[in-house]
């Protein structure tokens, strides 16, 4: 093979080895995987339908963004280098080397794209990768492993370990052989995750949960914002940890933008995800059903969209507009197609009620002032914010949250590092 060197006796001319030719392999390998898992796209994306209930659209996105980090992650490959630093007496040199055996543990409500979050940049650093996928979502994790031995990845390299978090989670995190471990899910078991590392000194990347504002001022574009804000918490039947459901509106504004809204909240279109109409699916299970439902409770007022009724985890689009700050709906993460709309007075009144959470992942903000826009974006506390627009996630660009919303970073063009450990090497030129 040409991935491959021959190591030769040249007294016999037998092979004694074969190495993988690294890292020009790796990155090759990482290509081809990626190509392969496009020539799959509409397998995986019709998988997870079936399994996750997503729209058949956000599947192919969803199929489409692991081809995209597999290509992003191969071009790092030959950019992970170390660095010469002056020193008196010598040079001093930085090796940036794999970690060794990384175990990714992903949810169910993003599959295929936060598996690849973690798989992709650390296989590119050299890396082997265990996956432990979420117990109701495991058929992409394992058609991806399929996909990648069929790339040319080698055996074992890359790996899928299905089971329950309690039984096959806990043996990844605790295994003195896994070097880290890369967690998303919600912030009870995030923090479970972290003690145990910390009781190895095992390092650990934590995507937790989120309550994230979505601010509009009163100069902002009120239809652009009213338009956009449905699917900016409905998007993935909310099950999304960067869902805006907190949508915080300047009291001048905020009569006319609930004018706007409605009509959008009850016109989106709930149903048969594998349908191309369809623009929010079921939930994922009858217990996040449940849980949902005890959020909404019969006191509160809301703007309700329509769902199927029937066999399937329905919730109809749902717009509480009479809940305080803070009530439980307005404060806890509901994971469901829920949002509340909450008055302030100024941009202070704004940026206070934006932090009033023990979350910061993401958030928006709506406004024509540009010196306002920068004001607030540094002002909320949170790892992604939007201006004018609800887009966090972009594989080439860093993704984290503050507070409880997790620890470290992923994506972007430092990716490969978090894999890494940095050895620093002096080379005496005195001697």
């Amino acid at each position: 093979m040409s991935d491959v060197l021959e190591v030769l006796n040249p007294a016999t001319e037998e092979t004694v080895a074969t190495i993988p030719a690294a890292p020009a392999d790796r990155a090759r390998l990482l290509r081809r995987f990626a190509a392969v898992v496009d020539g799959h796209i509409e397998e995986l994306a019709l998988l997870e339908v079936r399994e996750a209930g997503h729209t058949i659209g956000n599947a192919r996105w969803e199929a489409g963004n692991v081809r995209d980090l597999l290509d992003f992650a191969a071009g790092g490959v030959e950019r992970l280098s170390g660095r010469q630093i002056p020193v008196a007496g010598g040079i001093d040199v930085t090796f940036l080397e794999p970690l060794g055996v990384i175990g990714v543990i992903a949810p169910w409500n993003f599959p295929m794209p936060i598996a690849a979050w973690g798989l992709a940049p650390a296989l590119a650093a050299g890396n082997a990768v265990i996956l432990k996928p979420a117990e109701t979502t495991p058929l992409t994790a394992l058609r991806l492993a399929e996909l990648a031995l069929e790339a040319g990845i080698p055996e074992y390299l890359f790996q899928v370990l299905p089971g329950r978090g309690t039984v096959a989670g806990d043996a990844l995190v605790e295994h003195p052989g896994v070097a880290k471990i890369v967690f998303t899910g919600s912030t009870r078991v995030g923090k479970q995750i972290m003690a145990k590392c910390a009781d190895r000194v095992k390092r650990v990347t934590l995507e937790l949960g989120g309550k994230s504002p979505n601010i509009v001022f009163a100069d902002a574009d009120l239809e652009a914002a009213a338009a956009a804000a449905p699917m900016a918490f409905l998007d993935n039947t909310g099950q999304d940890c960067c869902a805006r459901t907190r949508i915080l509106v300047q009291r001048s504004a905020y009569d006319r933008f609930l004018e706007l809204l409605a009509p959008g909240i009850e016109s989106v279109v709930v149903g048969d995800p594998a349908d191309e109409k369809t623009q929010m699916g079921p939930l994922i299970s009858r217990a996040q059903l449940e849980r949902v439902r005890s959020y909404v409770t019969d006191d509160l007022t809301a703007v309700r969209g329509r769902a199927p009724e029937g066999p399937g985890f329905w919730y109809p689009p749902t717009l509480v507009t009479d809940a305080g700050p803070t009530a439980p709906v307005a404060t806890e993460e509901v994971f469901g197609p829920v949002a509340v709309v909450l008055p302030f007075e100024d941009e202070e009144d704004a940026v206070r009620l934006a932090n009033a959470t023990e979350y910061g992942l993401s958030g928006s903000l709506w406004t024509r002032d540009i010196g306002r826009a920068l004001r607030v974006s540094r002002a909320v506390a949170a790892g992604n914010l939007s201006v004018n627009s609800h887009s966090s996630v972009r594989y080439s660009t860093p993704f984290g949250g503050y507070k409880q919303s997790g620890l470290g970073r992923e994506l972007g063009p430092d990716a490969l590092t978090a894999f890494t450990e940095t050895k620093n090497v002096f080379i005496s030129t005195e001697a």
